[in-house]
Order: C-alpha cells, then structure tokens, then sequence
C-alpha cells in the first residue's frame, strides 16, 4: 500500500527524492574533488623522487617576502652541499620560467627548467632517445635541450626531434634528448611538458640572474635524510653568515614532511566539502517531511477507514514510515549514480582529478536513509494517532 501511494503521485515522489539526490550526489562529488586534490599535491611532491630534500630561498615564516629574499641561494651553495654534506647522493639546483618554443612553422609554449645532470637520477627520469644533459654542458654553457613527450608531440608530431635545432626565446638550441613519458602529475599538470636545458645556460644566457631558485637533494636513504637536512641547514647557515638566532634566510624541507603538511591541510579541505553538501541532505530531509506531512492531511479519510476496520496504531505508523524511508533509499541510490556521474565528469575536464572511495559513498547513502526514517516519524506518528471517528468525518 505504501509503494502504490507513491507510484499513485509519481512526480510528487520525484520531487521529493530530488532534495535527497542533490544531497548525496554533493557529497560525493566534493569529497572525490577533495581527495582528488590531495591525490595530486601528493602525487607533484611524490614525482620529485624519494628520499628528497627540497631547499627554497626565503624564510620559513609566513607573511610577504620582499624580491631579496628570493634570491639567497647561489650555485655555489648547491656545490658546497655536494662536497661537504654527508649521506646525500645528488644534488641539482634549478631554475624555471616559461618561454615560447619555436621549431619551423610550429610554436609551443611551455616551461623551460634549468638543471644540472643529476636531476635524472633525484626524478626518476628516462630517456628515450639521445642522450640527458652532461657536466660540459653545463661548463661550456651549451645550448643544448632535453625534451618531454608533450613537447615533443607539439613541436615535431612524428618527427624525431633528436639532432633538430629549436628556439626558444629567439635562442637556438640543439635537442639531444627525449624523455620517457611520465604522464600526469594527477592535478593537472603535465609532467612531459617540459624542456631542460644547462643550468648555467638559464641563468646567464636566458634569464641574466646569479641565484637559483631551488636545490634538490637526494639523501642517501630514508634514515639519513633527517641528518642531512640538520647538515644542510648547518652549513647554509655558515655560507649565509647567519649566527644566534638570526633567522634562516633559506627553507628546507623533504618531501615526507611536505607530504604529510599537504594532507592535514587537504583533509580538512575535504570534511569541509562534505559538511556544506552535507546541509543538503538536511534540506532534503526537511523536504520529505513537508511532503508526508501534506500526503497525511490528504488521507485523512483513508487512515480513518483504515482505522474502523481495525487497522493498528504500527499498521498506520508502518504504512507511512515505509513511504519515507523508500524516498530516501531510492532517492540515495540515485543520488550515488549523479554523483559518480558528477565526478568522472569533473575528472574528464582534465583540470582536477578526482578519487571515489567507498566511505563518502556509504555515509552519505546512510545518512540519506536515516533522514527518510528521522524525517517520517512525526508524519507517521501523527497518522496513526488520529481518532477514527473525526478522521472518518474529515472532508
């Protein structure tokens, strides 16, 4: 009797379950760009490699930072680290800015990273054909290239673009090399599109600077990084003339503790997502009230038939608690197809990516049925404490 009740008043059911659906499919849908989010800072961190100490210019503290205090580390600071610091095994100093790249009629703009050699091992990276860059190139300040895949693709299409002769910033440069794709980083960014050229070539030919912008470090082992930050920071400290308790004018940190940073903070990000959708539910479920509440009044003469051939005060209550709790299940169901739906379309942009897992699934499908219960007891409760007699003379 209750499922026909509500098949008997189809769009009004619908309408009722939509409050429901746009609830859970929210929560789902924000949760899964919330993990996905954290996914991927943890991913962009993960791909600089493991056991990696990452050193930036600038205090730790927080505040505006003025243009000097970008520009406190040198090369030689990334030098001193290699010869000096123990139980590290590469260290790569670097610096970015983005150019146009030009090869015949075909343009791509795209980042162009200053390195040393040893960012192949700290990053894990592969070389498909030709060859990475090599301590003469950065002696000599050659003009030589290393390319990603999406680069490559953009620039030459099939072509190899080994031996090929490309500009960037009006500059010739010789492609020697062409990495191994890496894919994305899984927050948008793409990791083949990139170009590495000599670090001493992007500080004194391409960007006119004497600093760099960052230093890799890849300690020896997972226990010896803690040591080697300590002694990083020692001997940066002597170099930067910082004595008592002046304040670094350098950041160190490793990609553990980044990681770890990054996940308190996204995590927060997403309960906070999910409590906003979270309120949907509610309404939803403030919805299903109003709706049973209009569905008693309408039946009053019903109940009251009901009733004088003998119906129970749990038949009544049952009939119309069955009525709620079926909108918030099928209303949850649904809601869990829209928001996966949601999500995989949100991933299919490319911008963000998303991760489902089963928790917001199961708390949100949950939470929709115990609102369909919470929300059709007072409804229910005052069906079936309606006398029979007024119910009957009820028009």
């Amino acid at each position: 009797m209750a499922l026909t009740a509500l098949f008997a008043n189809k769009l009004r059911s619908l309408l009722t379950m939509l409050g429901v659906i746009i609830g859970v499919a929210a929560v789902i849908a924000l949760v899964s760009v919330g993990m996905g989010v954290r996914k991927g800072i943890t991913s962009n961190f993960e791909s600089l490699g493991a056991n990696t100490i990452i050193i930036m210019p600038g205090a730790s503290v927080r505040g505006p930072r003025t243009a000097g205090s970008r520009q406190t580390l040198k090369y030689s600071d990334a030098q001193a680290i290699k010869a000096k610091v123990q139980n590290i095994d590469y260290v790569s100093p670097s610096v970015s800015s983005s150019y146009l790249a030009v090869y015949g009629n075909q343009n791509w703009t795209t980042t162009v990273e200053g390195v040393t050699a040893e960012l192949l091992k700290i990053r894990s990276l592969s070389v498909a054909s030709g060859s990475f860059l090599s301590q003469t190139d950065l002696d000599k300040r050659n003009r030589v290239a290393v390319i990603g895949t999406t680069v490559a693709e953009n620039l030459f299409g099939e072509e190899n673009p080994v031996g090929k002769n490309i500009r960037i910033k009006n500059q010739p440069f010789k492609v020697i090399g062409l990495l191994e794709s890496k894919g994305s980083s899984g927050f948008g960014n793409d990791q083949d599109d990139t170009i590495y050229i000599p670090l001493t070539t992007a500080m004194q030919r391409m960007q006119g600077i004497d600093y760099v912008r960052s230093i890799s470090v890849q300690a020896s082992s997972t226990n010896a990084i803690d040591q080697a930050q300590e002694d990083i920071t020692t001997l940066l400290r002597q170099r930067h003339h910082l004595t008592g308790k002046q304040e670094n004018d350098f950041n160190v940190r490793n990609t553990a503790s980044i990681i770890e940073s990054v996940n308190e903070s996204t995590a927060m990000l997403t309960i906070l997502l999910g409590s906003i959708a979270g309120i949907s539910l509610l309404v939803g479920g403030i919805g299903i009230m109003n709706i049973m509440m209009v569905s008693v009044t309408e039946r009053t003469r019903e109940i009251g038939i009901r009733k004088a051939l003998g119906a129970t005060f749990s038949n009544i209550m049952m009939q119309f608690m069955i009525e709620s709790m079926v909108i918030g299940i099928v209303g949850g169901l649904i809601g869990i197809a829209v928001g996966c739906g949601a999500s995989y379309a949100i991933a299919s942009t490319g911008k963000v990516q998303t991760s489902i897992t089963w928790l917001p699934i199961v708390v949100s499908f949950s939470f929709a049925v115990a609102i369909g219960l919470f929300f059709g007891i007072y409804p229910a409760r005052k069906a079936a404490k309606l006398d029979p007699i007024e119910a009957l003379r009820y028009e």
